[in-house]
């Protein structure tokens, strides 16, 4: 990904500034349309992953449609890409049912007394596909705040509530059933994870029309088994009769973004401390909670073990803001840093724009688009009043 970028000139950008490239997006929606053709399902972009809208057009080209998880999801993905729009919340407000409805080809219920409260609603709006969310208790995510699986987790219906309603009548009405069980996984996980459905729900698969497999399906990563999914979907499929969906959105924008910065300063404490204009806190807070170390285009990740790269500068580079944790990570380099030097972080479309905030009035970084013809175009410059206008 990278040598892609080797000639461009990064300072001729704004910083920060995220860079989203048209023609690597294009790459990874083109595996996710032959793999859903392969598999004969329907894949959607998840927007709490990835809500650049201004490039719907052309994930709209590839893709069935988007994943929402509020009313604001349902409308941008109904607005700018016009395609279907699946609707997921762990509860809704009253206020925003009826709205959320018109947005939506599909609603997903997170429990049986949600469904109850807004069915009526829902149905008198009509249009709208409903279903209603599982909780398996099966997964293998290692990260406690993104396991929607976990001991006592809201997210879901497990099976002894669910055997319970459906013997009371309460699968009236609905037409799917929903899942989200994984994380940035294989396939190999998916497989085992339909095991445990089938185990627990298939006795109800059968009267519904489809099922979301949900996110976390990291398909377009190198060396990811889409063999094995294709397997899973359409055995699946074909086994119980009923149309699969998936919605993937980290696996859309993966690899294909960059998050432009500069050093502000070098400080000296027992090490060579470089002071960013990019935040981990504000722009890329997953570097946090997850927590992981971003690339950057031209260093290495100086790791505890030692660093024998080749690389003999090594930094720990941080944030501008007053929070002691805001560190991005420890990295070497071939060569000293100063104050105004640009360096670019790797994989920063996914989970970036859409989770960013303005702790300490920090700026928002730009955003941008690299056509397929090298082209930079900026899209979006913030300023006080975006600031402003949130408080």
């Amino acid at each position: 990904m990278s040598e892609a970028f080797a000639y461009m000139d990064w300072s001729a950008l704004p910083s920060p500034c995220y860079v989203v490239d048209e023609k690597l997006l294009t790459r990874n929606l083109e595996l996710l349309r032959q793999t859903a053709d392969a598999a004969g399902c329907g894949v959607l972009l998840a927007q709490k992953g990835f809500s650049m809208f201004a490039l719907y057009p052309l994930i709209a080209r590839y893709l069935d449609g988007a994943a929402a998880s509020s009313l604001h999801e349902a409308r941008l993905a109904a607005e700018e890409m016009g395609k279907e729009v699946h609707t997921y919340s762990p509860a809704y407000r009253d206020d925003e049912i009826a709205d959320i409805t018109i947005y939506s080809s599909h609603v997903v219920f997170n429990s049986f007394s949600q469904w109850r409260r807004h069915r009526d609603a829902v149905k008198f709006l009509g249009g709208a596909s409903c279903g209603i969310r599982l909780n398996p208790e099966y997964s293998e995510i290692e990260t406690a705040i993104y396991n929607p699986c976990a001991p006592h987790s809201r997210l879901g219906v497990i099976a002894p509530v669910f055997a319970r309603e459906a013997a009371s009548g309460g699968l009236s009405g609905l037409d799917g059933l929903h899942f989200h069980t994984m994380c940035e996984q294989d396939s190999g996980v998916l497989e085992r994870t339909l095991d445990v459905v089938r185990r627990k729900f298939g006795a109800y698969l059968r009267g519904v029309r489809w099922v979301n497999f949900g996110g976390g399906h990291h398909i377009t990563r190198p060396g990811y088994d889409i063999e094995t999914l294709v397997r899973c979907v359409r055995n699946f499929r074909d086994e119980f009769g009923l149309d699969v969906y998936l919605e993937p959105g980290e696996a859309v924008a993966l690899n294909t973004g960059f998050l432009v910065s500069t050093v502000l300063d070098i400080v000296e404490n027992e090490m060579q401390i470089a002071v960013m204009d990019a935040s981990a806190a504000c722009h890329m807070p997953d570097v946090l909670e997850m927590p992981y170390c971003p690339q950057i285009i031209g260093a290495v990740e100086n790791k505890p073990a030692g660093n024998h790269s080749g690389y003999p500068h090594a930094y720990r580079l941080g944030g501008p803001t007053c929070l002691a944790g805001d560190v991005i990570g420890d990295y070497a380099f071939k060569r000293p840093l100063s104050p105004g030097d640009r360096l670019v972080f790797t994989d920063m479309a996914h989970y970036t724009m859409v989770k960013n905030n303005t702790f300490n009035g920090v700026n928002l970084p730009s955003i941008a688009i690299r056509s397929t013809d090298g082209t930079i175009n900026i899209i979006k410059y913030f300023s006080y009043q975006d600031y402003k206008s949130r408080l």
